[in-house]
């Protein structure tokens, strides 16, 4: 009898551990059904479903990296969405939902970002010999990566051409150097370094690429080091120490950069000698750097305060505004995407402006989300309207004729511009199609071991070198 009981006891204890592990079982292949039917994993051919990131409009939320249930398939580098761990990606889609913008999609593809981009070798030169193209105009848009290129291009030009390679003619420079932004800094130190005979230009102000850098705070994946200067010893730098050392450089006596200067044209004669035309005359240079960033030249609005340092014409990394009353001015994809992004962050109150009775020129997908987000509350859409004038803390905005003065913190304004691409096809820079996957996976690699190593104790020696206050 006691037997019995025994083993009746042993019956139920099993078949209650049973029955839990055949139901965790079932839903584990309930969820499997569903992961093969959205991501069709058994379809034929090594094909899978990933998310598309379409870089051109990804404006740096952060949103769809925090939504993904496998993990780190997504992270944030240089500012944009990035696949990290393609490997892991099982095709939810949730990453596609959450996206305010509509950047992300679902394709039937290798993981991947996509983009036509300029030919470069892994000197940075283009298809024209002795033409580099670095920062962000060239890939990932990343501070150290734009730092890093301006120093190592001249590098190179160094060690094709000797030091006044143009002949002893003072009117032709070593290199003439397009752009004062990040990489432009850099490579104009690393050129004063070498002693030669170099020019910077900037279509901007003096100063004016670096004191409307769209960021409060610059995050590097690791220190970066400018010629002659030394390392930022931390991977967070504000916009105002990056100001401060520009004022710095613009300071030196042998930092020569001439300003509102625009390259109109670039042309290589038989004998490798560049003629770059600009606004205001002609140059000549054995090697010529461009820095040009990627949004091209912005057209302003021209209204009274527009130079004021909260006035922004790009998005970067939407995530660093919080808590901030904020104008975007404009109707089209840019400004309609960019108040979305803004009105996701905490805390924040968006007010779109745009002159037109109603939007004509923004898809569909971006129509029916910014419905949602009037709807809700988080945006303000403000048809019919004009922006007067800009002050340190408020806006004057026209609203069928009657004048409103609004609390504001930031200003982005989106009323189109020219783009450097059609410059550098125009000048005869090859474009090719580019996947920056490796690139981004590699640096989220690195930008991981130096986070370990400052944990081990490490990072002290890895960062070695002077201050830059």
């Amino acid at each position: 009898m006691g037997n019995l009981f025994a083993f009746v006891i042993a019956a139920i204890i099993t078949l209650f551990f049973m029955r839990g592990y055949l139901t965790n079982l079932r839903k584990r292949e309930e969820r499997a059904r569903e992961a093969a039917e959205k991501g069709k994993l058994f379809s034929e051919g090594p094909k899978a479903q990933h998310p598309h990131i379409d870089t051109a409009y990804c404006i740096g939320c952060g949103t769809c990296t925090s939504v993904c249930p496998e993990g780190d398939v997504l992270g944030m580098i240089g500012g944009k969405a990035a696949i990290i761990n393609g490997f892991k990606c099982i095709g939810h889609g949730l990453c596609a939902d959450a996206c305010p913008v509509g950047a992300i999609t679902m394709v039937m593809a290798t993981p991947s970002i996509g983009a036509d981009m300029p030919f470069l070798t892994p000197e940075y030169e283009t298809s024209i010999p002795n033409l580099f193209v670095v920062g962000e105009l060239g890939g990932l848009a990343l501070i150290k990566n734009a730092v890093n290129q301006g120093r190592a291009c001249v590098d190179t030009i160094v060690s094709r051409f000797a030091t006044g390679s143009a002949g002893g003619r003072p009117e032709v420079y070593d290199v003439l150097i397009v752009g004062a932004g990040p990489a432009g800094i850099s490579a104009s130190l690393r050129a004063i370094e070498h002693k030669l005979n170099y020019l910077t230009i900037e279509q901007d102000e003096v100063g004016g690429t670096v004191a409307k850098y769209p960021r409060q705070k610059l995050v590097m994946t690791s220190p970066v080091e400018f010629p002659m200067y030394g390392k930022f010893k931390s991977t967070e730098l504000s916009k105002e120490k990056l100001l401060a050392f520009w004022d710095k450089v613009l300071h030196r006596a042998d930092f020569k950069i001439r300003s509102g200067e625009k390259v109109e044209d670039i042309k290589r004669d038989a004998g490798g000698i560049f003629s770059i035309t600009t606004s205001k005359g002609q140059y000549r240079a054995c090697g010529v750097v461009l820095a040009l960033g990627r949004t091209g030249t912005p057209r302003k609005l021209g209204v009274k305060g527009e130079d004021l340092s909260k006035v922004m014409y790009r998005l970067i990394e939407a995530d660093h505004y919080i808590n901030k009353k904020i104008l975007v001015v404009g109707g089209g994809d840019s400004a309609v995407e960019a108040a979305m992004g803004l009105a996701h962050q905490q805390g924040n109150e968006v007010m779109l402006s745009y002159r037109g009775e109603q939007f004509s020129r923004i898809k569909e997908r971006n129509t029916q989300r910014l419905s949602e987000c009037a709807r809700s509350g988080k945006v303000k859409v403000v048809l019919s309207s004009n922006l007067k004038e800009i002050r340190e803390s408020s806006v004057l905005l026209e609203v069928k004729g009657e004048l409103h003065e609004l609390a504001n913190d930031f200003v982005w304004i989106f009323a189109g511009g020219t783009p450097p691409y059609d410059f550098l096809k125009k000048i005869g820079v090859q474009f090719g199609a580019r996947d920056l996957t490796l690139e981004a996976s590699t640096e989220a690699k690195q930008a991981s071991a130096f986070r370990r190593g400052e944990l081990r104790g490490e990072g002290a020696m890895a960062i070695a070198g002077a201050t830059i206050s």
